[in-house]
């Protein structure tokens, strides 16, 4: 007899049950079983917490509550469930009927399941273009008579959305006007435009200015990268005039000043509720939910723990059913880690774009997009395991 540990294979589930010959109709109901996951709930009622403990007991799956739950001595408490995937699925239906706000937490069961039921997706490479003379990294900025050779070599090496910006927004980076940007910036789009880049690759316009992104979007851009995360109701009224994608990015305060001592509640419950809010908002101007895309803004007023939980948690935020866009390439976060210069962030990098994999994230916009498609391809090859066994 040979007990072999799967654990790590478990995101593999339906390719393991490929292997085995289980019939395919089992397969849906067989990978839910595999899985075990950990939900942290916060402000839970007392008298709810122990009503939904006896609910997850009888079905096999269970609460960790803290040791005065269960006398009621305090009005809410934080809980971790524990459950698979078919008993988040009852226990989402059984909360329905019951009081102290157990209601809320089935709907919230229901969008966690919804978002993560069985996807192969395909992860996208954002490569990084900048025309200003202070962008952090040296390697992304260039002279505009290159824009188009930089843009064929990342579309040769894998990317498939190129971001430009002619504004740094790094720690300290102070603002400039729009017109000033406008001028830096515009003989870039027409130059990609009469090229038509657009037709090979997605076009998206790092900015925060209604102007600039308005041209943009005339010209052959699809994406706004809005690095204030539709704070702008002009900026809204322009992509949802261009049935544009909006790249909602959350930052705490301004480049200038974001990261003198940033502070938080609790970091990844305030980024959720600012995307609730935004989200609404940009529906609200026209804006259609599928053109939503989400980053949790690493590096834009966040110390490095409070990165690090983003990255850790960002399944959190694949209950909004939207894509998700995480860029931390050759970021300090790195250095506050393992003091490295900016040159020789690349393998930190990896690892954390990685991680952001793992964890959910389906755009990485990244500086080095050939060394990036060789970690995606890997990665992917990990979690299509099945399908490279049955090619050998």
């Amino acid at each position: 007899m040979f007990i072999r540990d799967i654990t790590e294979l478990e995101k593999n589930s339906i390719n393991i049950l490929k292997e085995l010959d289980v019939d395919k109709g089992a397969h849906t109901i067989l990978s839910r079983k595999m899985k075990t996951y950990l939900l942290h709930i916060s402000d839970l009622n007392v008298f709810g917490a122990n009503i939904l403990k006896q609910d997850a007991l009888s079905i096999g799956a269970d609460l960790a509550v803290p040791k005065d739950t269960i006398t009621c001595s305090v009005k809410k408490v934080d809980a971790v469930l524990i459950a698979t995937y078919r008993q988040l699925e009852t226990l989402s239906k059984k909360e329905l009927v019951q009081p102290f706000g157990l209601k809320d937490v089935a709907k919230e069961l229901k969008n966690f399941l919804k978002a993560y039921r069985f996807q192969d997706f395909e992860p996208s490479l954002m490569g990084v273009l900048n025309i200003n003379s202070d962008s952090f990294f040296e390697g992304s900025r260039f002279k505009k008579s290159e824009v188009l050779k930089n843009a064929e070599r990342m579309i040769k090496d894998g990317a498939k959305i190129l971001d430009f910006g002619a504004v740094s927004t790094q720690p300290n980076s102070k603002a400039i006007s729009e017109d000033d940007e406008f001028d830096r910036i515009k003989n870039v789009i027409d130059v990609l435009y009469l090229n038509k880049i657009h037709e090979k690759v997605e076009l998206s316009i790092d900015s925060y200015t209604p102007k600039v992104i308005d041209y943009a979007l005339s010209h052959g851009f699809s994406i706004a990268n809005d690095i204030t995360g539709l704070r702008n109701d002009e900026v809204a009224k322009v992509v949802a005039k261009h049935n544009a994608k909006i790249v909602i990015m959350h930052m705490q305060g301004v480049p200038e000043t974001m990261q003198d001592n940033p502070q938080y509640g609790d970091v990844v419950r305030d980024v959720y509720r600012f995307f609730q809010e935004m989200i609404e908002k940009a529906k609200r101007f026209g804006i259609k939910e599928e053109n939503i895309i989400l980053d949790v803004g690493i590096g834009f007023g966040k110390s490095l723990q409070h990165n690090i939980s983003l990255l850790q948690s960002l399944q959190t935020f694949a209950t909004f059913g939207l894509p998700l866009l995480v860029g931390v390439s050759r970021k300090s976060l790195i250095d506050h880690i393992i003091p490295t210069p900016i040159e020789e962030r690349l393998p930190g990098t990896l690892a954390l774009h990685q991680k952001a994999l793992e964890n959910g994230a389906s755009i990485l916009r990244v500086h080095d997009v050939r060394e990036h498609k060789q970690m995606v391809e890997i990665w992917k090859a990990f979690h299509k395991v099945g399908e490279l066994h049955a090619n050998d």
